[in-house]
């Protein structure tokens, strides 16, 4: 029971500590779009992940400013990005993608956004337990969280893969069938002009004999 209940606490513990915000955003011809994150308390580790699904070369460009129009991060033509920065400042933190370079091609972005405050609250102890066998199972458990949280972003890695390689498949089977549609074209027109020039010619040489 008690080893229950202190793991319980520390997953709760893991649960209140980290918030994080994971979206898709289409990301139009021309369009600079941004997201706000607020910080509430300093040295408070900001992790940054991006990728770019679908659209153009799979690139675009990205800012991260924070309070007082502070650059903190920027990147021209990126397919993705994985950050952790330590915001040194509270208030509101601001994310952009500029697709101001693409006059025609539309973008879609995966991105997440994660607080994570580094100093660590005391674990709520109860009577007999042994101080020592606390510690270790809370290690454990940063340690599972390290390890799931890097699987997790080998996960979004191969899923980026994944769909680059399906819309190049994808763009390669419409070009194909585009290619496809010329060259039977052209064989058509070919045709028809090797029977009217054929036709241009006997019909001359009627002409001659009378």
């Amino acid at each position: 029971m008690r080893f229950t209940a202190l793991l319980i606490g520390l997953l709760a513990y893991l649960v209140s500590s980290v918030t994080a915000t994971a979206l898709t955003y289409r990301l139009e011809a021309n369009e600079k779009a941004c997201f706000y994150k607020f910080v509430e308390q300093r040295n408070t580790k900001v992790a940054f992940y991006f990728a770019v699904q679908s659209g153009g070369s799979f690139d675009v460009d990205y800012a991260v400013v924070g309070p007082g129009e502070k650059p903190v991060l920027d990147g021209t033509k990126e397919r993705q990005g994985d950050f952790v920065f330590t915001a040194q400042s509270v208030g509101e933190y601001r994310f952009c993608f500029n697709n101001e370079m693409s006059t025609f091609a539309e973008k879609m972005v995966d991105f997440e956004i994660a607080l994570e405050n580094e100093s660590r609250t005391e674990l709520p102890s109860r009577q007999g337990a042994n101080p020592e066998q606390a510690s270790a199972i809370e290690e454990s458990i940063f340690k599972l969280s390290a390890q799931l949280s890097t699987i997790s972003r080998n996960q979004k890695y191969f899923r980026t893969r994944e769909n680059r390689n399906f819309s190049t498949v994808r763009s390669t089977e419409r070009r194909i069938w585009n290619f496809s549609i010329i060259e039977s074209l052209m064989m058509v027109s070919m045709a028809g002009l090797q029977v009217f020039i054929v036709r241009f010619f006997f019909q001359g040489a009627r002409k001659g004999y009378v």
